[in-house]
């Protein structure tokens, strides 16, 4: 019988057991967008995880759409990712990063020379973002030209090149949460008329692209991709078939055998049940023809869900965002069902190591037949 704590390799992967960190954006980063050697202590910190998807990180400047989120585009981005991924593989990790472009969820000040964020759409979400002033509305974006989008694709392309030249074990798409690609997926942001917009066909195409890309480009036994089919965040308003529209995406893209699919079920970091959707009907596009590759599930997993979904075959790894936060050893506390510690809000956004490198782990036996296992004693 398959548990939560079995190891389990999928395309080019290989996870020593199948509890998942998710990506958690921190805002962190140095000038540049650089990542940190702080970033590097609290990403190894956490690699017991099977795997961790690293926080979203741009691929372009444009991309950007939080203040000191990373960037994975530059040559010294790349070197900062180099040595986070040389941490988490000295504790024994597996680094996957998640390639980012935020779209119209951005603020004037965060993108190159004060221009507008771009999107599928000229409309504005109503949402907000977090800048040098806190949080405040999103801008106005401008709908991407027809001739921009191979641009998009390229940008993705070369920041999946950059990942895996900084040492990262893969890359995962995020096509989530309301940012730029999922963007082009729902019709109820999409307002496109060209080859981009009115049918799921044309809405699903560039996030095939995007993925065919990168996967030429590192491999699809090293490239997974994030969804969210019903979220509301991010002023994703529900897709008026969204069960048809997921559906396509991964039928569309079943030939690439992609390594993993990560699916946030219900609101992300809210209620499950938000919108009707059948997820298992979903990962039947997605097994068809590719039983080997990896179906990871998240939302609101408690230890006693996370080992029902592995047990019962309905997942083959569960992500954990929050607990990790305060639980740099949630491994070893799920596998005891050891309490978790307590998640302290104000410091999740922005600041040093005070709510970020500071959570301590429980006591670990070394000696006797708990040696090397957490404890709660």
């Amino acid at each position: 019988m398959t548990t939560l704590f079995d190891p389990i390799t999928f395309g080019n992967l290989d996870c020593g057991n199948r509890i998942v960190m998710a990506p958690l954006t921190r805002n962190r980063a140095g000038p540049g967008q650089v990542p940190t050697s702080l970033m590097g202590t609290y990403y190894s910190q956490r690699a017991t995880a099977g795997m961790i998807i690293t926080e979203a990180t741009q691929v372009s400047p444009a991309g950007q759409g939080y203040l000191d989120t990373p960037g994975i585009y530059s040559t010294a981005q790349v070197g900062g990712w180099s040595r986070i991924a040389d941490a988490v593989h000295a504790r024994g990790g597996r680094l996957v990063m998640q390639l980012w472009h935020v779209g119209r969820i951005s603020h004037v000040s965060l993108q190159p020379g004060g221009q507008a964020p771009v999107s599928s759409t000229a409309r504005r979400a109503n949402a907000k973002t977090f800048t040098a002033k806190g949080f405040e509305d999103v801008s106005t974006p401008r709908a991407l030209r027809l001739d921009e989008l191979p641009g998009i694709v390229t940008e993705f392309q070369q920041a999946a090149r950059c990942a895996m030249a900084a040492g990262c074990d893969g890359v995962e798409v995020h096509g989530a949460n309301g940012y730029l690609l999922e963007q082009f997926l729902r019709d109820s942001i999409n307002d496109r008329t060209d080859a981009y917009g009115g049918s799921q066909q044309n809405r699903i195409r560039l996030v095939v692209e995007v993925l065919t890309a990168i996967a030429k480009e590192v491999g699809n036994g090293r490239t997974g991709l994030r969804l969210s089919p019903v979220t509301p965040v991010n002023d994703a308003r529900q897709d008026s078939d969204a069960q048809g529209l997921f559906n396509l995406l991964l039928e569309q893209l079943a030939p690439l055998r992609l390594a993993y699919v990560h699916v946030i079920q219900g609101a992300t970091g809210g209620a499950r049940d938000v919108a009707p959707f059948d997820y298992a009907a979903l990962r039947s596009r997605y097994k068809r023809g590719n039983e080997d590759g990896a179906w990871i599930v998240n939302n609101g997993y408690t230890r006693a869900m996370a080992l029902d979904s592995v047990c019962g075959g309905a997942a083959d790894m569960v992500a954990f965002g929050r607990p990790f936060i305060s639980n740099p050893d949630l491994v070893h506390r799920l596998r005891e069902d050891a309490p978790l510690a307590t998640l302290h809000i104000e410091t999740l956004y922005g600041g040093g190591a005070a709510g970020y490198t500071d959570y301590p782990a429980l006591p670990v036996a070394t000696t006797g037949p708990l040696a090397g296992v957490a404890t709660a004693a």
